[in-house]
C-alpha cells in the first residue's frame, strides 16, 4: 500500500481520494479552498457531489507541504487553469524522481501545451504520468464500474500506478501514448460543448451522433499531426470519453452547452452549471492548434464562434451542414 497525496479536492479528486481509500492506500487530500477544506472535515463530502464521502481515516489539509512530503505518489487534480499555479507551488517540496499522476483535462492557452508539458515544465525533477478516460467522478466515487488508461514515458510508472488504481470497479489500462492521452482529454470538452447545443437548439439523435463521429476524426486529425496515435484516439481516452461526455447530464460540458443552445449568455452559463466548464477554456486552444498545424477542424471553429464572437447556434450549425461536399475517408480507394 502507499502514501498518496491528492492534490486538488474538487470533485474529481475527492472521488479519487475514496476510491485509492478503499483500495487500502493512506491518502491526505489538499485544497486551497477554505470551503472545500471546512466541508471535507466536517461532514466527509462535497455539497457538489452530495452522497460520495471520503474515509474518516483520509486527512484533509490547506497545507500544500502536507498532502507532498513523505508521499510515494501524488495524484495532481485541479482544473487546466491551475495547473501551472499549483504545479510551482509543489515544486519545493517535491523530491527527484517522485511520480505526480495527473488526472485533469485541458490546454493551456497561451503555450498550447498539454497538461503533462506545462507540468514537466514547473517540475522537471517529477516522474509525470496521465490517467484519463470516460469516467465521471459521481459514477467513479459510488463504484460504479468504470475504466481508465494510464500514460507514462516508461513502462515500469505507468503499471505502478496502474497497479495503483486497479480495482473490482476501477480497471486501468496502460499505454506509452501520453500526448494521445492528453489530447483526446482536452479537445473532448469542446465537442461535448457542440453535442450540449445542438440538444440545447431540440436537435436529436441523429445529430448527436454526427457530431461525436465528426467530432473523434476531427480529433484524431490533430492529434496524430501532433504526434499522437490513432490507436489512441479509438481507445478509452479518445472516443470512450468523447461519448460519455456528450450523452450524459453529469457532464458539465454538455450541460453548459445545453445552456447556451437555449439561449443563456456564457456569465448565466457559468452561474448555473456553478463548475469549472473545461472545454471554454479549451476551445481557443483547440482552434489555435488547428490553425498552427493547419488541420481542419470546423466543429471546432464553429464553437469558438459561438462562444466568443456571438454566432447564433443555429446558425452555426447549419454553416456545418452546408459545408463543401466531401469524402469521408480520403485515402480510401474507388474500385471505379
Amino acid at each position: 500500500m502507499a502514501n498518496i497525496g491528492i492534490i486538488g479536492a474538487g470533485s474529481w479528486g475527492t472521488a479519487l481520494a475514496v476510491l485509492l481509500g478503499n483500495n487500502g492506500h493512506t491518502i491526505t487530500l489538499w485544497s486551497a479552498l477554505e470551503r472545500e477544506v471546512s466541508a471535507l472535515s466536517k461532514n466527509r463530502e462535497l455539497p457538489s457531489i452530495p452522497g460520495i464521502q471520503i474515509s474518516d481515516s483520509t486527512i484533509v489539509t490547506g497545507e500544500l507541504s502536507d498532502a507532498i512530503k513523505n508521499q510515494d505518489v501524488l495524484v495532481l487534480a485541479v482544473a487546466s487553469s491551475y495547473t501551472r499555479e499549483t504545479a510551482h507551488k509543489m515544486a519545493e517540496y517535491l523530491v527527484p524522481g517522485q511520480v505526480v499522476v495527473n488526472v485533469g483535462k485541458g490546454i493551456e492557452e497561451k503555450t498550447l501545451y498539454v497538461l503533462s508539458q506545462v507540468i514537466e515544465e514547473e517540475l522537471p525533477q517529477a516522474d509525470v504520468a496521465v490517467m484519463s478516460g470516460p469516467s465521471h467522478a459521481e459514477e467513479v466515487g459510488k463504484g460504479i464500474p468504470t475504466t481508465c488508461v494510464v500514460g507514462a514515458h516508461s513502462k515500469k510508472t505507468a503499471e505502478y500506478v496502474q497497479n495503483l488504481f486497479m480495482s473490482p470497479v476501477f480497471r486501468v489500462y496502460t499505454s506509452p501514448d501520453m500526448l494521445g492521452i492528453e489530447l483526446g482529454a482536452a479537445l473532448k470538452n469542446v465537442i461535448a460543448l457542440a453535442a450540449g447545443i445542438a440538444d440545447g437548439l431540440g436537435y436529436g439523435d441523429n445529430t448527436k451522433a454526427a457530431l461525436i463521429t465528426r467530432g473523434i476524426a476531427e480529433i484524431a486529425r490533430l492529434g496524430m499531426k501532433m504526434g499522437g496515435m490513432l490507436q489512441t484516439f479509438s481507445g478509452l481516452s479518445g472516443i470512450g470519453d468523447l461519448i460519455v461526455t456528450c450523452a450524459s447530464m453529469h457532464s458539465r460540458n454538455r450541460r453548459a452547452g445545453i445552456l447556451i443552445g437555449q439561449g443563456y449568455t456564457m456569465d448565466e452559463v457559468m452561474a448555473e452549471v456553478k463548475m469549472v466548464v473545461e472545454g471554454v477554456y479549451s476551445a481557443k486552444a483547440a482552434l489555435a492548434l488547428a490553425r498552427k498545424y493547419q488541420v481542419e477542424m470546423p466543429i471546432v471553429e464553429q464553437v469558438n464562434q459561438v462562444l466568443f464572437e456571438g454566432k447564433e447556434p443555429a446558425e452555426a450549425v447549419t454553416e456545418l451542414m452546408l459545408r463543401d461536399k466531401t469524402i469521408e475517408h480520403s485515402d480510401l480507394p474507388w474500385e471505379v
